[in-house]
């Protein structure tokens, strides 16, 4: 059984509306705060693509209209599952703008296990985004992707080993100071931005690290906007992987 669904989100972000446009309505914007690797055709009826680990999902941009309104849509499964999104832009005084967000579609027998998390994600993605236009504006990210499975790993082990990993308290808290290093790589040095039962962001002087960690996986979505991001993906693998195993 599919059941629709809507959820709508509002923030005021510290951008002009120029520069909110170009962070959710291109390629390199969204892979500056989002998820993945992105794609923007720009034009009504031209292709969003997003490629998360090798799986690629495309969309139909149903509004382009810059500075003010980005839409788009998945097709429609056989089962009549499908995915929209709309972006509202609105320029403020003082150069702020508030951007709304409305997500839609249809979802599948675990719809409300979907939509739960498909709703508590958003705070955390809207964070992101406000972060990003604070500290690195005009700046595009380089995006880093990890994944692992913990399998029957009890989830307060597998957060354990993270801020272990992050040289955290086992108690996260907003302001604290994390320092990992991956092999190959600079050490990791900077502030705790997000901390929830499920993710730990940690801002540094070039880029937002994102760990998330669910029932039977953990996951990394980095934005990196310094020099040093050659090898960062399988580096950054091999830091969780190995974090896992109990030996980072």
């Amino acid at each position: 059984m599919t059941h629709h669904f809507e959820i709508e989100q509002e923030t005021t972000l510290p951008a002009s509306p120029e520069q909110v446009w170009d962070a959710i309505a291109t390629g390199p914007g969204i892979e500056s705060w989002f998820m993945g690797r992105n794609e923007v055709e720009p034009r009504e009826g031209g292709t969003a693509a997003m490629d998360i680990g090798g799986n690629r999902e495309e969309s139909v941009v149903t509004a382009y209209e810059p500075g003010r309104r980005f839409a788009t849509r998945t097709a429609t499964a056989e089962d009549g599952r499908f995915m929209a999104f709309e972006y509202l832009i609105e320029g403020r005084e003082g150069g702020s703008t508030v951007l709304r967000i409305v997500q839609s579609g249809v979802l599948g027998d675990d719809w409300q296990d979907e939509y739960d998390a498909l709703r508590q994600g958003w705070p955390f993605h809207l964070h992101t985004l406000r972060e990003y236009l604070a500290h690195f504006p005009g700046r595009a990210g380089v995006p880093v992707f990890a994944m692992a499975p913990t399998g029957e790993q009890p989830a307060r082990e597998v957060r354990a080993a993270l801020t272990r990993g992050l040289s955290l308290p086992d108690t996260v808290a907003v302001g604290g100071w994390a320092h990992a290093e991956p092999a190959g790589l600079p050490p990791l040095d900077g502030e705790v931005t997000w901390s929830d039962d499920e993710r730990i962001e940690v801002r540094t002087d070039d880029g937002l690290y994102t760990f998330h960690h669910f029932p039977g996986v953990a996951l990394m979505f980095h934005h990196l906007f310094g020099p040093d991001t050659d090898g960062a993906d399988t580096a950054w693998q091999q830091w969780l992987t190995g974090l896992l195993a109990g030996h980072p």
